[in-house]
């Protein structure tokens, strides 16, 4: 007996149980002891009510007639009287000629009072003024509650002992023993039963779990049996696996060898197909600026013909002594004229040739150096616009003409002509008017490059992958798709940049953001 009751307080859930059977008990044994108090609260005060009434009865009129006959020493002797009573702290009598008599504590702390009157006959001749506090209730109840805490504690432990040990006869111990059948199971003793020793014959729930748990067992002692022999096919499937997947990873082998060497030609193919692209926009550059050059060449060309035939016709005027003022004024006239012509036709070819030169050297130059941004955008936009002088697009550009920085104006060079051409060619195609917007700004330390126009905007069925190589909406038109997938590479992965394409109300719009590098 004395090891169960052991066994019952050691275990954890012993303690659990009496923990919460003495929290439940305490606790409502603390709302019966509040109500008791509180009934025993209202008694009292009840009491002190009935004791001022009892005062009105008793003593108002003795003490009237010792007031009426002046006897003072019978008049202290009553007021003491009314002190000495349970819970009365004070006590005041006012008389009409003004006279005060009082007994008592004059400070106390006022919880209940009553005032009464004096009369002698139909004459009042004093106020009797009586003043109460709680003092002595307070006290019996800190005794009383002391008594039902001490009596209720000692039973709630008693009860909570007997519910324990009658918790741990008829579950808990049954428990243990399960739990201990369980961590002392493996697979070699499975064919030991569950048995729950002195048990009633009626079963109940703990039966129905030893029942449970013994078909538990059989169940996992037969899938044992199974898996045993589940894992002897396994392992002669295991074995004609591996035959297999020997052979198959041989074939495998041969067959990453060829497909890696058609993925290196292929990916050579395409690096041949991309820089055919950028000197196919080269060559592209060079027609159109060789072009634009011939014009003003052919302008000096008819031009200096011209001064030579006014020079040859003034030499045989001077010959022949014919020559005049006037005429004279004239020829040189016309001389001044064809030199003002030469000089504006050279200067074009000089400026088309220059800008030119700086995008044609940059084209095949892959070294960062320190450059005016504005003066590049400028030269390429120059030469590009070669490429579409018989359409009447209006290119504005916004920046700052002082920006410096460390970058390659190569990379700028192919970003902005793949751009531009991609507007002429898909944005503004079958038009002759278009508007092209080029911004730079400096925002956080990045440079960021907006483009727009108001061109035909991007097919919604190409949109999502308009930067992938071979993507393009003019298969079989010359469009070869690597326009934007060249831009996006260069951004990416030669200027450490980003570029998205970004919705507008009409055509297309590309923001490209590019970190600023220091210029020393």
């Amino acid at each position: 007996m004395k090891n169960v009751g052991i066994k019952a307080f050691s275990n954890k859930l012993g303690q659990r149980v009496l923990f919460y059977i003495l929290l439940c008990s305490s606790l409502l044994s603390i709302a019966a002891i509040a109500v008791q108090l509180f009934s025993d609260f209202r008694r009292d005060t009840v009491d002190l009510g009935l004791r001022f009434n009892n005062i009105k009865s008793s003593y108002v009129d003795s003490i009237a007639n010792s007031l009426w006959d002046f006897n003072e020493p019978l008049l202290a002797i009553q007021i003491q009287g009314i002190v000495k009573l349970p819970d009365i702290r004070f006590v005041k009598i006012t008389t009409e000629l003004g006279k005060v008599y009082k007994a008592g504590d004059e400070n106390v702390v006022v919880k209940e009072s009553m005032t009464s009157p004096i009369f002698y006959g139909e004459t009042q001749i004093g106020t009797l003024e009586v003043f109460a506090d709680y003092r002595d209730i307070y006290s019996r109840l800190k005794q009383r509650a002391g008594f039902i805490i001490l009596t209720q504690f000692i039973m709630i432990f008693l009860v909570a002992l007997f519910i324990l040990f009658i918790i741990h006869m008829v579950i808990t111990r049954h428990i243990f023993r399960i739990t201990n059948f369980y961590q002392s199971t493996t697979a070699e003793n499975l064919d030991e039963a569950l048995v729950l020793p002195h048990r009633p014959k009626t079963k109940d729930e703990l039966d129905f779990l030893v029942d449970s748990i013994n078909t538990t067992r059989i169940n996992l002692q037969q899938d044992i049996i199974k898996r045993e022999e589940a894992e002897n096919a396994l392992i002669n499937l295991s074995a004609e696996l591996e035959i297999k997947v020997y052979d198959r990873t041989e074939k495998l082998v041969d067959s990453n060898k060829q497909l890696q060497q058609s993925l290196d030609d292929l990916t050579l193919a395409k690096d041949q197909l991309v820089q055919s692209e950028k000197m196919a926009s080269l060559g592209q550059l060079v027609a159109g600026v060789a072009h634009e050059v011939n014009t003003p060449l052919g302008i000096c060309v008819t031009s200096i013909s011209a001064m030579s035939e006014t020079v040859t016709h003034l030499k045989q005027g001077l010959e022949s002594q014919q020559l005049t003022k006037a005429r004279l004024t004239k020829d040189l006239a016309l001389l001044a004229e064809y030199q003002t012509i030469i000089e504006r036709s050279i200067n074009k070819a000089v400026e088309l040739i220059r800008s030119f030169k700086s995008v044609a050297v940059d084209q095949h130059s892959d070294d960062e150096i320190n450059i005016n941004l504005s003066e590049h955008v400028r030269n390429v936009v120059t030469t590009v616009k070669t490429m579409f002088k018989r359409k009447s697009y209006h290119i504005e550009i916004e920046m700052d003409d002082e920006l410096r920085l460390l970058t390659y104006p190569s990379a700028w060079n192919q970003i902005l002509t793949n751009l531009m051409m991609n507007s002429h060619y898909h944005g503004f195609d079958g038009r002759q008017e278009g508007t092209i917007n080029i911004n730079f700004s400096v925002v956080n330390g990045n440079l960021k490059f907006n483009y727009s126009d108001d061109g035909n905007g991007i097919d919604a069925s190409v949109r999502d992958k308009i930067f992938d190589p071979f993507v393009t909406t003019k298969r079989g038109q010359g469009g070869s798709g690597l326009g934007l997938n060249i831009v996006f590479n260069l951004i990416n992965a030669k200027l450490d940049g980003t570029i998205k394409c970004v919705d507008a109300e009409q055509g297309c719009s590309f923001e490209i953001i590019v970190p600023l590098k220091e210029v020393s």
